[in-house]
Formats: C-alpha cells, sequence, structure tokens
C-alpha cells in the first residue's frame, strides 16, 4: 500500500488516511489522517473529499470548519458519492457551512432518495 501511494495513488492514500483515522494497522493519529486524505483529493478520490468532510464537521484532525465541511461533501457529491448527496441536503436544509436553503436541500435529498441513500 505504502508503495502505491508513494507513487501517487489517490485510492491508496486515501486507504492509509482511514487506516489513521481509526486506527487500524497503525496508531490512531486524524491529524496524519487529514493529511494523506488531502493528498488524497488531489486526484479527485471522491471517498477521500467524504472522509475529509467528516472530519472537517467533527473536528477530528483538523480546526472544526462547516464551510469546509460542506464543500468537501459537495465536492463528493460531484464526483458521485451517493451519501454525499444526501450529506450536502442535509447541510442546506439546517445551513450547515452554507446559508439554509429548503428549496435546494430538498432537490438534494430528492436526488439522494433516488439512489437509495435516507440518512
Amino acid at each position: 500500500m505504502k508503495q502505491s501511494a508513494n507513487k501517487g495513488n489517490a485510492e491508496a492514500l486515501y486507504a492509509i488516511g482511514t487506516w489513521y483515522l481509526h486506527g487500524t494497522f497503525v496508531e490512531k493519529n486524524p491529524f496524519l489522517a487529514v493529511e494523506y486524505f488531502l493528498i488524497s483529493i488531489e486526484g479527485n478520490y471522491s471517498n477521500a473529499y467524504f472522509d475529509l468532510a467528516v472530519c472537517y464537521e467533527n473536528g477530528d484532525g483538523v480546526k472544526k470548519s462547516f464551510k469546509k465541511a460542506f464543500e468537501c461533501y459537495l465536492n463528493a457529491a460531484l464526483l458521485g458519492d451517493k451519501q454525499a448527496i444526501y450529506e450536502v441536503g442535509r447541510c442546506y436544509y439546517y445551513g450547515i457551512g452554507i446559508s439554509k436553503n429548503e428549496g435546494i436541500a430538498n432537490i438534494w435529498l430528492r436526488q439522494a432518495k433516488e439512489k437509495g441513500i435516507t440518512d
């Protein structure tokens, strides 16, 4: 995995980031996880955008930022991540990192529901 990550493989970088985030195979280190996610998103890897969004929303390994969380959810959604589509709708509905807009929220939430995601 490390060899692929060293070659810039976004999926490998993401995988190692999740290891550090959850303490799988390595000592838990959310700060290092975020570093791996940030490199992985350079390759437009949707899962890395999603997990980075969660880190920003919860303040895991980074300073809490709802605006950055929303931006990462949006990027993940635009790259096809189904759960991220729901999260964008949730952010619009509650005004998390973006101005509250129930009309736009309903569009995103409807798309998520059509893809089988309800929460």
